[in-house]
């Protein structure tokens, strides 16, 4: 099977992907070496937080001496939503879940683009992977961006999908998990500890805080995701209808797509019978990340379950948006509570809608929590510490690679 090539046009950024920042002493020593190619293989199906993640890496490593080759095995929404066309993408797509004559084309892939690792991201793609890296000899390294076996509200299909990554990651050379949580959840699939690296997921850092008066009267929640039911879109919604039950006038923003028409519907319907639809703007996917959150005094996650280290709580902090977040995975690593955000319990619309009229009755100072989030943000959750520490493990898996598996890279 020969591969077919998709979008390799010339390096450059999109326009929220920052231009190039100045580097450290160290970092810009990584840069003067020659790149080494690594081959992320990836779903494509969609463009939500992992995706970003893929697509800042992309950007982020060639400043550290690595180019990423991105093979896309269910392409569909990244291709054309990535916002760093510089990294070649090739399709290379199963016709059905456990289709694995993709595997060929992505070894020839690694082979042709010369590869020295491949990283996967998915369980479709730690299959396929799986097998392209034993036919080149090249280690495999694996992204943890959110626990399988909690990762939909479909129980079977969370075990099947945890069974076939168990077995798709055996003898791993490393693993990369987005928060503490994932790092124990891959611990306990059986991957030894010492492989296992915390790489928090992280944003580009925006250098300058936006002064903004605090709000007055009507205040906008805001949420940004993929809607799905692990997302907890229900209990926002309930929240919202408690607090304006209080006489808190606030409103929704909704930015994002739904995973399915039957989603949308009963969210819609929902709405309606709370009688808050006249409260909720409905934003569809947007783009222009930044025009949204601008319009948002208050970020909220109601997540239940499945969540890694979301990528839009980041990008909320680095606007200097307070965010009022689930205790769910790597969410409280991120935002600490009464310090950058405020923590609900999962699934309590009652919870959720106490913490945020906090901030709306000014028991917690809103502006103390903008500067402190923006702050947190930019000194721990960049996208070139997520690509300094990722460049560090692949410098050590390939510093450990067996000569013997170099030697058939090259041959093969």
């Amino acid at each position: 099977m020969t591969p077919s090539t998709l979008h390799a046009e010339a390096d450059q950024r999109g326009p929220d992907l920052h231009a190039p920042r100045e580097l450290s002493p160290e970092r810009a020593s990584a840069a003067d070496r020659p790149r080494q190619r690594v081959l992320h293989v990836i779903n494509g199906e969609h463009y939500a937080g992992a995706e970003r993640v893929q697509d800042l890496l992309a950007a982020a490593l060639p400043q550290l001496g690595f180019e990423v080759v991105f093979a896309a095995i269910k392409p569909d929404q990244f291709p054309s939503r990535r916002k760093y066309q510089g990294a070649r993408l090739y399709e290379t797509p199963m016709r059905g879940k456990f289709d694995l004559t993709a595997a060929r084309a992505v070894a020839h892939i690694a082979r042709r683009e010369e590869c020295g690792l491949i990283h996967t991201h998915t369980v479709r793609s730690a299959m396929v992977g799986r097998l392209a890296a034993r036919s080149t000899g090249l280690p495999m390294i694996h992204h943890l961006h959110s626990p399988t076996s909690g990762d939909t509200t479909h129980h079977f299909r969370n075990f099947v999908n945890a069974f076939i990554e168990r077995r798709s990651i055996g003898n791993l050379t490393a693993a990369i998990a987005v928060s503490k949580s994932l790092a124990a959840y891959g611990a306990a699939m059986g991957i030894p500890g010492e492989r296992v690296h915390v790489v928090h997921n992280g944003v580009p850092i925006m250098p300058v805080l936006a002064e903004r008066p605090t709000p007055v009267g009507t205040w906008t929640l805001g949420c940004m995701a993929l809607f799905r039911p692990r997302k907890g879109l229900e209990v926002l919604i309930e929240a919202l209808a408690e607090l304006r039950r209080n006489g808190v006038d606030a409103h929704l923003r909704a930015v994002g797509r739904f995973e399915t028409p039957d989603y949308e519907r009963t969210i819609h319907e929902l709405a309606v019978r709370l009688g808050v639809e006249h409260a909720i703007a409905w934003r569809g996917f947007r783009s222009d990340i930044a025009a949204e959150l601008a319009l948002m005094d208050l970020f909220v996650l109601p997540s239940l379950f499945g969540e890694g280290l979301p990528m839009v709580v980041l990008e909320a902090m680095s606007y200097g948006i307070p965010v009022v977040g689930t205790r769910v995975e790597g969410v409280p690593e991120a935002v600490r509570e009464n310090i950058d955000g405020l923590i609900a319990a999962p699934g309590d619309a009652v919870s959720l809608a106490e913490q945020i009229q906090r901030v709306i009755a000014g028991e917690v100072d809103w502006q103390a929590l903008r500067i402190s989030a923006h702050r947190r943000q930019s000194e721990h959750f960049s996208d070139l510490s997520m690509a300094a520490a990722t460049a560090e493990i692949y410098s050590r898996v390939l510093a450990a690679a067996p000569a013997k598996q170099q030697a058939l890279a090259a041959t093969t």
